[in-house]
């Protein structure tokens, strides 16, 4: 029996970070698949990064199209009207990704970068090399999920499968995990860890244009195919808007998870530039 001093060990926390702007440059890029790069990031600035949740995501900002120096905007995270490029300065390209692993050591960072759609940030990934110019800033939070619970359930396209490799390389045994992957059949890898894992392939699908249309893709419909273990778990969704939103309604709906349990991410939106938002009712 708990009092209501003892805390929950399955409560998730929301951690927050210092805002540091961090200007970096690329050490080694490397295709590790037909339509995955993982671009290693260095530099002095890399003392002290931080992130403590596999879903943390930080700022990459890259030089304007068509440009190779980096101009970085005003750095005043405090203030009323954030960052603040010159007039007439190219404004550099800012998108959201997570920080795939990081070495202390010898100093470095990777980022791992889905080649889906012609978007800047991607363009440049499938071009990068090494002293190229870039600059990160946060991450901002974490939201840390305990690793206790029963089960952990991780759905997502080929833009969650870094979070989600990460997840299972930092789980601890005991843990069980199970994986659903939207992906294309040369892209799908190998995942580590320690948890048993239960891994799901499917094909991916084109975005769809309405949440009827969700309701139907692959990633809701293996959703819906879903036995869930008993006990307390944890689902982790992340992806197309419309698609993890869909996915989220078949957790609730069909497999009556607690809106609490589910964490769900929308990192890309058909139409919509720098997308990203975390999903809820």
């Amino acid at each position: 029996m708990t009092d209501s001093t003892t805390p929950d060990p399955l409560a998730v926390q929301r951690v927050r970070h210092e805002l540091v702007r961090r200007a970096l440059h690329v050490r080694r890029a490397e295709r590790i698949s037909p339509n995955f790069m993982r671009v290693t990031l260095a530099g002095d600035a890399l003392d002290g990064f931080t992130s403590v949740s596999f879903d943390d995501h930080l700022k990459l900002m890259l030089p304007a199209p068509g440009q190779t120096e980096l101009v970085l905007p005003d750095f005043n995270p405090g203030g009323p009207r954030g960052p603040r490029v010159d007039d007439g300065a190219p404004r550099p390209v800012m998108r959201d990704y997570t920080p795939r692993h990081y070495n202390a050591a010898a100093g470095e960072l990777d980022i791992e970068f889905a080649l889906h759609g012609d978007g800047p940030a991607a363009t440049w990934a499938a071009q990068a090399q090494p002293g190229q110019q870039v600059a990160i800033g946060g991450p901002r939070g974490s939201f840390v999920i305990p690793t206790g619970f029963d089960w952990h359930l991780f759905i997502a396209d080929d833009t969650g499968l870094p979070a989600i490799a990460r997840r299972l390389e930092e789980l601890p045994a005991g843990c069980r995990a199970i994986v659903i992957v939207a992906i294309e059949e040369a892209d799908r890898r190998g995942l580590t860890s320690a948890a048993t894992l239960d891994v799901t392939w499917v094909a991916p699908q084109p975005a769809p244009a309405d949440a009827s249309a969700a309701d139907q893709s692959s990633l809701a419909t293996a959703t819906r195919s879903l036995k869930l273990p008993a006990g307390e778990g944890y689902a982790w969704a992340a992806g197309e808007a419309h698609t993890i939103a869909a996915v989220r309604r078949v957790l609730v709906a069909q497999h009556g998870l607690d809106k609490s349990r589910i964490r769900a991410a929308s990192y890309w939106k058909q139409g919509a530039e720098g997308h990203h938002e975390n999903l809820a009712e």
